[in-house]
């Protein structure tokens, strides 16, 4: 059977909320389903009473961005349980910061001439933590893009006019937090870290394994099957455990279907197997 263990619902920047996304993980057969919205727990509880009506596992998690100079690391957290724990307890401080660049990027779209308000953003966001993708669906809707990926490509993009950074956890500090916190950590989407040659690939990875990786994920929308069983033996070769998923936000990211990311994602169930044993270890 397969699973899916990177995905997003409305506690951060999804669509569905929590129960809904375990009940569409369920209806399309899958065995397992992790909920990893950013820099929060809030859906969990909900989304295990679901998993349990369901008949389906729901494995707790976040994702959370880190420091990168040379491009974008982010680091799905999986079996982080909502309780006091290392990590737990710094998901606070990462969602002040998040507030905080998202009030500077609503002054910084005001500067640059776009009504936006912050209530707006907010609305959008409903209960959830404020993303980016909720500015790209306030501006389309306001006509000033065609749809959010041209907002992300104009304005939100690192680099673009209207991004903004904020305060982040070191990597290896991140890491540490979540091994601590008996969770498994697992660098997402590992093309967006910018690394050129192989040698930067091996510094890194030696690097973030020595502090206690515990994956990279190797399945993922983007990679056609060659590069999956390309970076499946990559992270073999670091001692790292290939995971995947597929990054599914609902209609934040339509071309993006549970399960399957863009049609022909499969993340084998033994992928859960070997990483299980890491949680609370």
């Amino acid at each position: 059977m397969a699973i899916d263990l990177h995905t997003h619902s409305n506690e951060s920047d999804g669509s569905d909320t929590s129960r809904e996304l375990v009940q569409k993980a369920a209806r399309k057969g899958l065995s397992a389903v992790a909920l990893t919205d950013h820099d929060t727990l809030s859906g969990i509880e909900a989304a295990t009473e679901e998993a349990s009506i369901q008949g389906i596992e729901l494995i707790p998690g976040t994702e959370l961005s880190v420091t990168w100079a040379k491009g974008g690391m982010h680091i799905v957290v999986l079996w982080l349980s909502p309780s006091e724990g290392p990590l737990q307890n710094k998901l606070a401080f990462l969602q002040d910061a998040r507030a905080n660049r998202n009030a500077r990027i609503v002054d910084r779209l005001q500067e640059l001439e776009y009504d936006i308000t912050l209530e707006e953003i907010a609305a959008e966001a409903g209960a959830g933590v404020i993303g980016r993708p909720h500015f790209a669906a306030v501006l389309v809707q306001k006509g000033y893009v065609p749809n959010p990926q041209a907002a992300f490509d104009e304005l939100l993009a690192k680099g673009q006019k209207a991004y903004l950074s904020r305060d982040l956890l070191e990597p290896v500090e991140a890491i540490e937090l979540a091994r601590a916190s008996g969770a498994v950590p697992i660098i997402a989407h590992p093309h967006t870290l910018g690394l050129d040659t192989s040698t930067e690939f091996a510094d890194t990875f030696s690097m973030l394994a020595d502090a206690g990786l515990v994956g990279m994920e190797a399945y993922y929308p983007e990679y056609d099957h060659e590069r999956q069983g390309e970076l499946v033996n990559l992270a073999r070769s670091f001692g790292l455990v290939p995971s995947g998923g597929s990054d599914y936000h609902g209609t934040y990211k339509e071309h993006l279907d549970l399960g399957t990311g863009t049609g022909d994602l499969l993340v084998p169930d033994e992928v859960l197997a070997e990483l299980r044993p890491y949680a609370e270890t």
